[in-house]
């Protein structure tokens, strides 16, 4: 089986989430944008991933197109990591980061989805699920998008409770919002918090500690920058919290320095900016060897996000999968992977176990 063709298909799809717009690089946030990679073959199967890029989808799609394509177009499909690999060396030089590794991500990605298809497997079978596959639901928790004002936090971790969610993510940084997040949640709940790397050096330990007061189940990204594992470290020992992190490193190896730093609790790669399962199942592995937890970053829509089913449905340990609490105009595989009373269902059918509806693609697509 032979690749023939590797397109991009971008999507922007407008998004509420109960409070003002966030800001994302700067600017208002109104927009959830995916980055799809469709691989085409000449058995006639179709496989599909989709790339990290949000704002920033126009760069990575350059990259898939005019390196990526090229080289994948005319290749022979072995096992899918052959060649994501293979491309990992001879792109190298365009940086081991950022949209070249995005890209690979989205096509590492759609190959698993192939060779799911091909075999007449679900991936999660192909990971090691064995003859049932896994697990056929995961829990999930609810991440909700930053407010910044503790009467909208309040109100959207209840709206999130009253939607069957059992565990909340914050994006807050203040103390007082975490609070809010609290009290409406009562005792019970997991809350995590994640800061997205606002702090250096005593600052982190600092703000850590106050947010240590309402009982996080993690404090996420809390240092600035994100590779400071020092400090990083640091915070999981004089914060007296755990901490979680992971999702900023966009090889294998980085992630692995990570653990090995001693600097987290909770490692979290990212499967469409890592480098697709090839590299998310390297980084779990690494995790697992220094003893730390997984808790993939997956704000997700597209194949990414149920690529990430996949990979936990087969983990030793029952990891809830993040999901984005917004309301999107218009759903990718609608009714195929929701989350219902605080669970997803894990896609049975080969590959991924879903495909994107043209109509959605078709209305979406950025021209």
């Amino acid at each position: 089986m032979k690749i023939t063709r590797v397109e991009a298909i971008p999507l922007r799809i407008p998004f509420t989430h109960g409070g003002p717009p966030p800001s994302f690089a700067g600017k208002p946030r109104t927009t959830m944008d995916t980055l799809l990679v469709r691989v085409e073959t000449d058995a006639g199967l179709v496989g599909w991933g989709d790339a990290f890029g949000a704002s920033i989808f126009p760069a990575t799609q350059r990259v898939l197109d005019e390196f990526v394509a090229p080289l994948a177009v005319g290749r022979t499909l072995g096992h899918p990591s052959e060649l994501t690999e293979d491309l990992q060396v001879k792109l190298h030089n365009l940086g081991r980061g950022g949209p070249p590794v995005f890209a690979l991500s989205g096509l590492d990605i759609a190959l698993w989805d192939l060779a799911g298809k091909a075999a007449g497997k679900p991936l999660r079978a192909l990971l090691g699920g064995g003859s049932g596959g896994g697990r056929d639901s995961l829990r999930a928790y609810a991440s909700l998008l930053r407010y910044g004002e503790p009467r909208l936090v309040a109100a959207n971790v209840e709206r999130a409770l009253r939607d069957g969610y059992g565990l909340i993510k914050l994006h807050e940084i203040t103390a007082e919002a975490a609070e809010a997040a609290r009290r409406a949640a009562g005792p019970a709940v997991p809350i995590m918090v994640d800061t997205n790397c606002p702090w250096r050096g005593d600052d982190a330990v600092a703000h850590a500690r106050r947010l240590a007061a309402m009982d996080p189940l993690w404090i996420e990204e809390p240092v600035w920058p994100p590779e400071d594992h020092e400090t990083l470290a640091r915070v999981r020992r004089e914060a007296g919290v755990a901490v979680a992190a992971g999702e900023n490193a966009t090889t294998a190896p980085a992630l692995a320095q990570i653990v090995a730093a001693g600097a987290v609790d909770y490692a979290q790669p990212s499967v469409s900016r890592i480098g697709g399962v090839t590299e998310f199942l390297k980084a779990a592995d690494a995790a697992r060897r220094h003893g730390v937890r997984l808790a993939p970053h997956s704000p997700y829509f597209g194949p990414g996000f149920v690529a990430t089913l996949h990979l936990l449905a087969v983990h030793e340990d029952d990891i809830a999968v993040e999901r984005f609490f917004v309301d999107l105009e218009a759903t990718p595989f609608a009714g195929q992977v929701d989350v219902v009373g605080g669970r997803v269902a894990v896609p049975s059918g080969p590959g991924l176990g879903v495909e994107p509806e043209p109509e959605l693609i078709a209305r979406y697509r950025v021209a």
